[in-house]
């Protein structure tokens, strides 16, 4: 094979053993709990530990990809998230896992912010690069859909170490193509790094996540809990002043002067905090409460997730015909209503409870990626669709961190896990529905007044090699 083909090959399967390992760890929670004796708030940082250091991290190692080499860089984040599945395998206590997995979304930050300005300088016409994106785009949304089977299989059929090992042949593959097939790259006019943004955005972050995770135990009006409050806004506030005044922000305010495109943000942020969110919960639900195992659990979400595949690449065809914006707030009513149908579900229902609300979420799913993929890129001029991609990156890997916390903040710690009540659990996990279908629906609001009606929903390729990676209609979380 040419140097083309190589690198389409390693950067669709390093970016499709990402998303197989952000949708496989649901259906091995229960697994890890009872093996590392822990509860809700150790397994809520499975998910939030990777999400965060991914949110917080991916626009700076964007930048310094363009500044060192894209190349050296994507070599440099496999290796870390080959080592760090290691880490994760090996993990005798939760918090070793946790440590782990935040290494792991640091690997994930650097793959993500260079895999796509890799394809766009090896396919540099547009009609190549068209199809490179397909597959880039069909190889997330295949290892997505198959991921909480996968999980499953793995789960059951070895053991939960698994769905982290099985990513050291294929890393170690991947890193072996990427030394000898793929091209450096480099950006002649990259930007400084912004330091002061990267540290004020992360401390925000997390000082928000571990408040929202230990309000519940420490009491919400407890001292820990109000300085971690007050020191997230503090630090969050602080982001913004670094951001008004540097050179070179690593998230430019200018962009939100676009209606459109803080719509696209607020809708990204709005579907990632509450329907990938609620993910966890439900599967603790069907295992610990309804007593699925982990391949159970995994086939309960694949009708769902297929249909969204099918809906997704059918809604290039209405591109001339309906508004992105359209597209954007139909989509999380969709959720929004899915999500409320789906508290129907108790602690004596049958498995197939949870599939109607989660057939018409997804379907939401589908019609919303692709259009907010088209927004967030055409609200932006083409020298910005890197910068562009990353901040929509942000603002959705942050909402999973932010809604995992949040939404676990209405379930009692001690009805989790068999711990105690199932009532009180369902009763908890309803909530957290209620508040997610609310956080969809004002979300849609929002992207009804904000997004502008000139947008198609098709999203279209790049037309210039971007800094920082276009993201795929095929967006799963």
């Amino acid at each position: 094979m040419n140097t083309q083909r190589w690198t389409l090959v390693v950067v669709c399967a390093a970016t499709a053993m990402l998303m197989l390992d952000i949708a496989v760890v649901n259906t091995a929670l229960s697994r890890i709990a009872e093996d590392l004796q822990t509860g809700l708030g150790g397994l809520q940082w499975v998910v939030d530990a990777y999400t965060l250091a991914l949110a917080s991290t991916v626009l700076t190692a964007g930048a310094l990809a363009d500044r060192l080499g894209r190349r050296r860089l994507f070599t440099f984040g496999l290796a870390l998230f080959t080592l760090a599945s290691l880490g994760c395998g090996l993990a005798t206590d939760i918090t070793m896992l946790n440590s782990a997995r935040a290494v792991q979304g640091i690997g994930a930050a650097v793959m993500f912010a260079v895999s796509l300005a890799l394809l766009a300088h090896a396919f540099p016409g547009a009609r190549e690069r068209a199809g490179a994106l397909a597959a880039y785009g069909a190889a997330i949304g295949g290892s997505f859909a198959i991921g909480p089977l996968v999980g499953g299989l793995l789960t059951s059929g070895l053991d939960w170490q698994w769905i982290f090992l099985v990513n050291l042949p294929i890393g170690i593959a991947c890193l072996w193509i990427t030394r000898r097939h793929v091209e450096e790259s480099r950006d002649p006019n990259a930007r400084g790094i912004d330091w002061a943004g990267q540290v004020t955005l992360s401390g925000g972050l997390f000082l928000l996540v571990l408040a929202l995770l230990r309000g519940n135990e420490q009491g919400w009006t407890s001292t820990p809990i109000v300085l971690e409050l007050a020191g997230a806004a503090a630090a969050l506030i602080a982001f913004v002043i670094v951001e008004s005044r540097v050179s070179n922000p690593m998230l430019p305010l200018k962009l939100f002067r676009d209606r459109s495109f803080t719509g696209a943000q607020i809708a990204a942020f709005a579907i990632s905090a509450s329907f990938f969110a609620i993910f966890i919960y439900t599967t603790l639900y069907l295992q610990q409460i309804l007593g699925l195992s982990a391949i159970e659990a995994g086939l309960v979400y694949l009708p769902g997730t297929l249909i969204m595949l099918v809906v997704s690449g059918a809604t290039a065809q209405l591109g001339a015909k309906v508004p992105a914006r359209t597209m954007v707030s139909v989509g999380l009513g969709l959720v929004a209503i899915g999500m409320a149908m789906s508290i129907v579900a108790d602690e004596s229902s049958s498995w197939w409870v949870l599939l109607p609300g989660m057939i018409v979420a997804l379907i939401g799913t589908g019609l919303f990626n692709p259009a907010l993929t088209n927004v967030a890129l055409s609200s932006v001029p083409n020298e910005q669709s890197g910068v562009a991609a990353g901040v929509n990156d942000t603002f959705r890997q942050a909402g999973i961190a932010v809604g995992v916390a949040g939404l676990g903040a209405l379930i009692p710690a001690e009805a989790a896990l068999g711990a105690g009540s199932a009532a009180d659990y369902v009763t908890g996990m309803h909530n957290a529905l209620l508040a997610g279908a609310g956080l969809a629906a004002l979300g849609a609001l929002a992207a009804a007044l904000l997004i502008s009606h000139r947008y198609g929903a098709a999203a279209a390729a790049p037309a210039a090699e971007p800094a920082r990676p276009l993201r795929p209609a095929f967006e799963a979380a």
